[in-house]
């Protein structure tokens, strides 16, 4: 079992007239395979940071990330990452961008072709694979992206606020569509996000974090993402449960944007 270990992870961003942001403060987490966590909370307290950091584009100021018992020190396969936009070659055709982690492995063609075919089965692309992406829409590209991650097999997904820049409808068969490939390869994934709802729906473990320095608020551990696997998302909105935790939630994190416009009104006093 591959575990990812978040031990007191601190960071500072130090600005160049002398003073700092102290956007994360000891933070400490563990997740094994398999395990879904969504993360929230209110603007500016660190989701996408700690993102980053699990990610290895930052190095944090204190504390470590290990991976199956391996420090984190910088960008690797094992941690694929999905960006609110696809950060996709659109020049490319659907089939280059998702197969291009393997090539750029060695693979050879008829293991990546047959990998790149599976994985555009199961996101609904077949039919597009010689398309470019720029004919793609939206929420088409953002499967490409979930595809290409796929192709690499990392053990850990993350993503960051991938389905924000989607419509409605489009998003809520995007949030079915990662319930699906979480329950049928297995692999850990992290999301942020800003929407309560879909933090609910897409969290078996929800982290909600604190304003500046970003910290853990609270954990809850949910039954929604389980409940929506091949089920109706709409019909798990429904559950009475789903609408309590999601009020009192909303209700925690609107107590935490109002402490912080009353901390911008002093300073700006």
């Amino acid at each position: 079992m591959s575990t990812l270990s978040i031990d007191k992870i601190s960071m500072r961003f130090d600005l160049p007239n002398g003073s700092h942001v102290q956007a994360l403060r000891d933070v400490s987490l563990t997740l094994n395979t398999g395990e879904l966590l969504s993360v929230l909370g209110p603007s500016g307290c660190g989701k996408t940071t700690l993102l980053n950091i699990v990610a290895g584009f930052l190095a944090p100021t204190e504390g470590q990330i290990t991976l199956n018992g391996t420090r984190v020190r910088g960008p690797a396969a094992e941690r694929g990452m999905v960006f609110q936009q696809g950060a996709l070659f659109e020049w490319m055709s659907v089939r280059d961008n998702v197969s291009f982690g393997p090539r750029m492995a060695g693979q050879r063609e008829a293991q990546w072709k047959s990998t790149v075919d599976h994985l555009l089965d199961v996101v609904g692309l077949r039919d597009f694979k010689e398309k470019s992406v720029y004919e793609l829409s939206g929420g088409m590209q953002q499967r490409v992206a979930l595809a290409r991650c796929l192709a690499n097999d990392p053990d850990v997904i993350l993503m960051d606020e991938p389905l924000g820049a989607l419509d409605a409808l489009t998003r809520e068969k995007m949030q079915g569509l990662v319930l699906k490939l979480w329950k049928e390869t297995g692999k850990t994934i992290i999301l942020i996000t800003h929407s309560v709802e879909e933090a609910l729906l897409l969290g078996e473990r929800l982290l909600v974090m604190a304003p500046r320095p970003g910290r853990i608020h609270r954990e809850y551990r949910l039954p929604f993402a389980e409940m929506g696997v091949g089920q109706d998302l709409r019909a798990v909105k429904k559950h009475p449960d789903f609408a309590t935790t999601r009020e009192e939630i909303l209700s925690m994190i609107w107590d935490m944007e109002e402490e912080i416009m009353g901390r911008n009104e002093e300073a700006g006093a």
